[in-house]
Parts: structure tokens; C-alpha cells; sequence
């Protein structure tokens, strides 16, 4: 057994839990892939069989977060419908390997992109292609009968955008309950003008270019869709504005989701309002109210920033121009919404 960096658990245990459920043989060889601040991620190679590990950081974290049980849940759900999504291989409860859950997926061949496409579909034909597979994507899932997948209890779609706005920012409220004057603006511009939302869907939450599992020839396809952490049922108009919010464009300021895709900037990628276009056209969805879910998703972006930079336990959030950047950006969507 062996692996690249410290691990938050034994090897040893790993080893036997693998043994036991049927899934490789020992030694194991684990290392960390990917740079998320949220569940984390490992590359397991057992017996000649690759696999990957998804488990929650070391505790401490809060009650209800990081719950790799429910985003195994998910994907055991979208088994087998047009959703690419890895298949669950098995999933382990709290004490059965490690002092957390987590759960053991198929490797999937392919690329997780972010600044750079593989040399196979670095054209302009295959970027055109990788921009609309993620609305593709979206299209397949918001389509998905989430009752009839046993998904009914995931989340309460009523009053889902209502409960975005008053709920989460109450995490970095005073003891009074008030908000930051910057924070208090955007959350009543967006409440004065919400949209009445249509019937509710599957959501992902966090559909990014950054999230997805690309070919790495051509043609251009997502083989899997990952982190469902954030999944629930709601309004989806909602997962296409965070999709759009948080896809880089030309000529406009970044934010720090947006750097996390800069590989859309290049020629050939569609712009968001074609992306917009073609999922209207796939969904019958009306796109019109766009701008104001792609405010309400940077506002919701820029809470959660400001309270992971109060925590402190992360150096990434540290800089302040990172809430900066996306209260900006939401107030130009604002702008937008309202034609100015």
C-alpha cells in the first residue's frame, strides 16, 4: 500500500473495506486529485483496478454538510437515464472504514478541463461542442422524473427561491439578524423583482465546466457529471443561471468562479446567450428573467465567499476582492434584468 501526501484516514482499513465489499484487492495505491475546497476526491488503484474515493474533509464541519451519502444517493438514482453520471460501486457508512462515510465510484476515462481543452478538441468546432454539452446536460437532467427515481424527499421546491434569499445569508448576519449594507441592497433589489418560478426540476447546484468529465478526442462529449453535493429540487431556471454566471466570457471582469473556467474565453466557445437559446429551445423554458437568476446566484456566491472568509480555516478565501468580484457581478446582472 501507498500514497501520494498525508490522508485523512488508514490505508489499512481502506484496504480491508475493499477486500470485504468485492470492489479490488489489496495493495492499494491512493493520491488526491482534483483542488476543490469541499468533499474530497481520491484516485484509487487496487488489484489493477482503478477507482476513485469521494469522502467529506476532516472533521469538524457542520451538522447537514458534506454529505457524500446523499451524493452517492443521487447518483445511484441516475442510473441508466440520459445524465452521464459515474456508476456507484459502494458505499461505505461512518465507522465502517473511516471515522466518515463515503463511497467508491467507477473511474471514468476522460478530462476534467478548467484553463485548457485537450489537444483533441482544441478547435473551434469541438469548443462550440463542450459549451453546449453542458446545457445539454443540464437539459438531459431537468428533464429527469425525479419522483418516479425515488428523489421526492431530496427538497421542498416551494418558495425555493424565496428561501435563497432569507435563508442562507442569515450565516453572515449580525446577532441582530441585519446584513452588511452591500449584502442587505442586493438581497432586497432581488426580492423586490423575483420571478415566479415554474415547475420544479432536479437541480445539480454546480455545473461547471470544472465539474464535468470531457472526452479527450474528438467528438466532444461529456462522459460524467460530478459533484452532486449541491443537488436538490427547485427552480430550474436557477442551475442555468449558475451554469451561465459562473461560464467565463470575453471582454467581461472575472470573478473567482469564472477563473475556474477560463477555457471558454478561447474562439468557437458559444456566448451565454446562445447557450441560454439552445436550452430554451430543448426545455420550452422561458429564458427571459435569466439575468435576475444569474444575480440571485452570485449574491448567493458572494454569502458563501464572506462566510468561508470569516471562518478563516481556508486561505483561498482569505482575499476580500474575491466577495467584491461576485457582489459586482451580480449587481451587472441586476443592470441587465432591469435593461440598463
Amino acid at each position: 500500500m501507498s500514497a501520494t501526501g498525508a490522508l485523512p484516514f488508514e490505508l489499512e482499513a481502506l484496504e480491508a473495506w475493499l477486500e470485504r465489499a468485492g470492489i479490488a484487492s489489496a495493495p492499494v495505491v491512493v493520491q488526491r486529485i482534483g483542488d476543490g475546497h469541499s468533499n474530497l476526491t481520491y484516485a484509487v488503484s487496487a488489484g489493477g483496478r482503478s477507482v476513485v474515493l469521494r469522502r467529506p474533509p476532516p472533521r469538524p464541519f457542520p451538522p447537514g454538510a458534506y454529505d457524500v451519502l446523499r451524493e452517492a444517493r443521487i447518483l445511484q438514482a441516475l442510473a441508466g437515464s440520459d445524465v452521464p453520471v459515474p456508476t456507484v460501486l459502494g458505499v461505505a457508512g461512518e465507522g465502517e472504514a473511516m471515522d466518515v462515510p463515503f463511497y467508491i465510484m467507477e473511474h471514468l476515462e476522460g478530462e476534467v478541463c478548467t484553463s485548457t481543452l485537450p489537444a483533441g478538441l482544441d478547435d473551434a468546432e469541438q469548443r462550440r461542442r463542450v459549451g453546449e454539452a453542458l446545457v445539454d446536460a443540464l437539459g438531459a437532467l431537468h428533464a429527469v422524473d425525479w419522483r418516479a427515481r425515488g428523489l421526492e424527499d431530496l427538497g421542498r421546491p416551494d418558495g425555493f427561491l424565496k428561501r435563497q434569499l432569507t435563508r442562507l445569508p442569515r450565516i453572515i448576519a449580525d446577532a441582530d439578524g441585519s446584513l452588511p449594507a452591500e449584502f442587505a441592497e442586493l438581497r432586497d433589489e432581488l426580492a423586490g423583482s423575483m420571478p415566479e418560478s415554474g415547475p420544479p426540476a432536479l437541480l445539480h447546484g454546480d455545473l461547471r465546466l470544472g465539474n464535468v468529465i470531457l472526452t479527450r478526442q474528438a467528438p466532444a462529449r461529456i462522459v460524467g457529471v460530478l459533484d452532486w453535493e449541491l443537488a436538490a429540487i427547485g427552480d430550474p431556471l436557477a442551475d442555468l443561471a449558475y451554469t451561465l454566471a459562473t461560464y467565463a466570457a470575453p471582454g467581461e471582469p472575472s470573478h473567482a468562479l469564472t477563473e475556474l473556467s477560463t477555457a471558454t474565453l478561447a474562439d468557437g466557445f458559444p456566448n451565454r446567450e446562445e447557450l441560454a437559446a439552445r436550452y430554451a429551445r430543448a426545455s420550452g423554458r422561458d429564458g427571459s428573467e435569466l439575468p435576475w437568476y444569474e444575480a440571485l446566484q452570485l449574491f448567493k456566491l458572494g454569502v458563501l465567499f464572506e462566510y468561508s472568509r470569516r471562518r478563516g480555516e481556508d486561505p483561498y478565501y482569505a482575499d476580500p476582492r474575491l466577495v467584491e468580484d461576485l457582489l459586482a457581478a451580480a449587481r451587472g446582472a441586476l443592470s441587465t434584468e432591469r435593461g440598463c
